[in-house]
């Protein structure tokens, strides 16, 4: 295979991206090895290689001396190109050898539009695309984890099982099981329904769906002795959670090129459209002594000069100060750049403001995500203006001329006052700038971004209705019209892809047929703007007699049985229910820490969040 591959890799864009021999990637001798993980990441490897969760699990599996975990992402078109015209299976970056000669072959599933990308790198590595088509042969097992397992129920007839949750523990107890019923002979079948009975896994196959005749879903009923409800995993003590010393280091820049220690995970605050702040429910963080251990750890095994304190909102920690503190008396030092991108304008200060920039600034961004105090209540945002004004004046003060603005369209209850409220808000960062003293004129941009909102599982937005494709091209078409100021720059996203994922995020196993039609028709990397293509959705969506407005554009009913109620992360329905009447009536929910919501996730921990 290397010789081969030699032959054409100059022909390709970054061929560094298929020829593996990183500083920091673990070789293993096949002969001594009991258990082969294939992680693959369905994008091209300058997104993958950014990935954390990569990261810690290619450490932690490799950890074990009997067991190899390799690295394995989609090649870009030119690649795809020569491997499917030479006969070259997609392949592990570590051995080079096929995927499908691997035990498991695993996805991670970050985002909806990455799924055809799935179907493409196993029909690239020669394994059968449906799951009822791979026999009973125990290998290749193939299993997916990540966030969007939340709803598997598109993916659910191309995969063997689920991880559902936090994979540090179950991982391992999965692949001694493989382990110990492969070397018994047991089948696929045998080792899928023993698995079943590991807390965190879902296997699809041993469930059955039933509709009503309007097209929801009716029942879901497990097979034999398959759990009637499959309950997410938990790492308890957050503090002792293994995580990697050292990473790969890729040849080239990626998109996030640095290090990253995760501080904490879970979220208290509860912003009602944000499904990661409620999947990794309850909220954990590690100790400033543990931060900077692994922060020093990473430093010295990678070479990089940029540590990221990563989390959903690094600024609730409770002991950032302190940790920051701490970590620069490394840092500083070495000309390392301690950057937190994800800040929150209400506990911004001068001091953590100095703090990251004790070697050198990086780019400030905030995400008020709506116009006006109204709407921002709706969404249980608890940002006012006043705190973002507060928060840019401390950024202006301290040298900052650039600041980004993260906003969502289409939000529920959402009116065009709340659009012109985007503007408004961006007009008035602006006239602060200028009317501090002191100012060089023309300095100043503020970059508005404003996503389409998605209605996503396990939020108080689940039963929310995504607003219509032609009404958001009016209210962007309302928001450009209200920026006045050539300091403000406005970017919008897609709103097809938005549809197209907010269908993904809400769909049943029905969809399949229409991600497998997709596919066919040469749908893939369809998160990459140049390979999306609408047309070949929604013909595929015609073709399967599926109807997009039917999983994206409907209000849902409390009552009705979502594709995914089989599945427990921990935030219950009941909860979920009444947030979402609480949005209706503008009432905002305390932070965690002031208050506990009642949303069942202490349940995991035995006692009380806080």
């Amino acid at each position: 295979m290397k010789k081969k591959l030699e032959s054409f890799l100059l022909d390709v864009q970054k061929p560094s991206r298929y020829c593996g021999g990183e500083v920091g990637q673990i070789v293993k001798d096949k002969e001594k090895v009991d258990v082969r993980f294939a992680f693959c990441f369905p994008d091209i490897y300058d997104v993958g290689m950014s990935h954390l969760g990569m990261k810690i699990l290619y450490s932690l599996i490799n950890e074990r001396e009997n067991y190899w975990c390799e690295r394995v992402f989609a090649p870009w078109q030119d690649m795809e190109e020569i491997m499917r015209r030479e006969g070259i299976p997609l392949y592990a970056l570590e051995s080079l050898d096929p995927v499908k000669e691997f035990d498991f072959v695993g996805f991670t599933l970050q985002y909806e539009m990455s799924y055809t990308t799935i179907l493409n790198m196993l029909d690239l590595a020669g394994i059968p695309i449906w799951q009822r088509e791979r026999g009973e042969n125990i290998a290749p097992m193939v299993v997916a984890g990540g966030p969007c397992c939340c709803n598997p129920e598109p993916l659910a007839d191309f995969f063997d099982l689920f991880i559902l949750g936090e994979g540090e523990e179950v991982n391992l107890e999965l692949m001694d099981l493989y382990r110990d019923m492969r070397d018994r002979g047991a089948s696929r079948s045998e080792f899928l329904r023993a698995a079943a009975q590991i807390e965190g896994i879902y296997v699809p196959s041993l469930y059955d769906v039933a509709y009503h005749a309007d097209g929801t879903v009716k029942s879901v009923t497990p097979q034999g002795h398959a759990p009637a409800v499959v309950r997410k995993r938990v790492i308890v003590d957050f503090d002792k959670v293994y995580y990697p010393e050292q990473v790969v280091v890729p040849f080239i820049e990626i998109v996030h090129d640095r290090v990253s220690v995760e501080v904490l995970r879970g979220c208290i605050r509860g912003c009602r459209f944000c499904q990661a702040g409620f999947l990794y429910r309850p909220f954990r963080e590690k100790s400033p002594e543990t931060i900077c251990a692994e922060g020093r750890a990473l430093c010295e095994h990678s070479g990089y000069d940029e540590l990221s304190l990563s989390s959903l909102s690094t600024s609730d920690h409770s002991r950032l100060e302190e940790t920051l503190d701490e970590m620069l008396t490394y840092t500083a030092q070495r000309h390392i750049n301690l950057s937190l991108p994800s800040l929150r304008v209400d506990n911004f200060s001068q001091s953590v403001l100095d703090k990251i920039t004790a070697v050198r600034k990086s780019g400030l961004t905030f995400a008020p995500e709506a116009g006006t105090q109204r709407l921002r209540d709706v969404i249980n945002k608890n940002v006012t203006e006043e705190e973002l004004m507060r928060t840019c004046k401390i950024a202006f003060d301290g040298g900052y001329t650039q600041v980004k603005l993260y906003f969502m369209m289409g939000l529920p209850t959402e009116t065009d006052d709340d659009i012109v409220g985007i503007a408004d808000l961006a007009q008035k960062v602006v006239d602060l700038f200028y009317d501090m003293p002191d100012r060089a004129k023309g300095k100043l941009q503020v970059s508005i971004s404003a996503a389409t909102f998605v209605p996503k599982p396990f939020t108080p937005f689940e039963f929310e209705p995504q607003m219509e494709k032609e009404e958001i091209l009016r209210r962007q078409e309302i928001l450009r019209r209200a920026v006045k100021s050539k300091r403000v720059r406005v970017s919008m996203h897609v709103s097809d892809v938005s549809q197209i994922e907010a269908v993904l995020a809400r769909g049943d196993r029905r969809l399949g047929r229409v991600l497998y039609e997709v596919w066919k028709n040469g749908g893939h990397l369809d998160s990459w703007e140049e390979y999306f293509d609408a047309g070949r959705w929604y013909a595929a969506f015609e073709t399967c007699g599926l109807d997009p407005a039917f999983y994206a554009n409907r209000r849902r009913d409390y009552e009705e049985v979502m594709p995914w109620d089989h599945i427990d992360y921990m935030v219950s329905k009941q909860f979920l229910i009444r947030e979402n009447e609480k949005a209706h009536a503008g009432v905002i929910t305390p932070t965690c820490r002031e208050q506990c919501a009642g949303c069942g996730a202490n349940s995991c921990l035995g006692r009380a969040c806080f």
